[in-house]
């Protein structure tokens, strides 16, 4: 038991670690941010198919494809979030290749379930590749620093929600697909994300940079109620596929999807309430 605590916040370190790492060395190289969520996607996509794929056995050029459409998407959303004028369409060029390429190599495939198949990888890359590539749109719409505090925050609300649920849950949140899950871990979690953006603000908002308050705790509440349905669309999954975890990459974690997947609807999320608040 107290290995596997070691094992699980050593791995967790590392990984938060290279995440901070990664966004604070935005403004000089992208090159680690690149690398780094180009390997998220990559084996994000790869796990959420392998999970999914049930009796039939995965064609590996329909998987290569699948992985390299996903990184194709995030690396092509930056750089056209990054770039001016008509080079901002360079993001078109990834999904529209991929989509041509997927749908062609399916019909070389005439004794697999084409409609089950075409649902997988395309699921894979909606629920992971498409979200991932969205972070691209919030550095483009704010800055790098934004970035990380949604990440504190997501970190925060994980953390709150765990050590109010452990010790004041009494009421479930959704029984029917995470058992563990209360609202007393739900709104420890909200709080904790509310209180971490007003020390911020207060203390902090000389390297965020976002002068309104409302705005700033704004941001921390979507980031709280996006997180937690992110965690519980993923139970959801397990659920219905059947297994513990996405995959065994991340020591006492799982796999990828099962670390990120609150970040996979806090960015959509991030990103609408940035269109439709700051931009406003």
């Amino acid at each position: 038991m107290i290995k596997n605590i070691i094992i699980r916040a050593l791995s967790g370190a590392v990984y938060v670690a290279l995440i901070v790492a990664s966004i604070l060395l935005l403004d000089k190289s992208a090159v680690t941010y690149l690398v780094l969520f180009s390997v998220f996607t990559v084996l994000g996509v790869k796990e959420v198919y392998d999970m999914s794929r049930h009796e039939e056995n995965p064609s590996w050029l329909v998987t290569l494809i699948d992985m390299l459409g996903g990184v194709g998407l995030f690396l092509s959303m930056y750089l056209g979030m990054t770039s001016e004028g008509s080079s901002r369409a360079l993001w078109l060029l990834a999904p529209s290749a991929y989509v041509l390429a997927r749908c062609i190599v399916q019909l070389y495939r005439p004794r697999q379930n084409a409609v089950h198949s075409l649902e997988r990888s395309f699921f894979s890359m909606v629920y992971v590749a498409v979200p991932l590539s969205l972070l691209n749109c919030i550095i483009a719409m704010s800055t790098p620093k934004l970035l990380l505090a949604v990440f504190i925050f997501i970190w925060v609300n994980d953390t709150g929600a765990f050590c109010s649920g452990i010790t004041l849950g009494r009421h479930k949140l959704w029984e029917r697909i995470s058992p563990k899950k209360s609202w007393e871990g739900f709104f420890g979690g909200l709080l904790a994300c509310v209180l971490t953006a007003w020390a911020t603000h207060t203390w902090c908002n000389e390297f965020f940079q976002v002068p309104q308050l409302a705005v700033w705790i704004g941001l921390s509440v979507v980031v709280s109620i996006a997180a937690t349905y992110g965690d519980l669309t993923e139970s959801l999954l397990k659920r219905t596929e059947g297994v513990k975890d996405s995959g065994h990459l991340i020591p006492g974690h799982g796999g990828i999807p099962d670390r990120i997947d609150s970040l996979l609807l806090v960015s959509p999320a991030v990103v609408i309430y940035l269109l439709l608040v700051i931009f406003h």
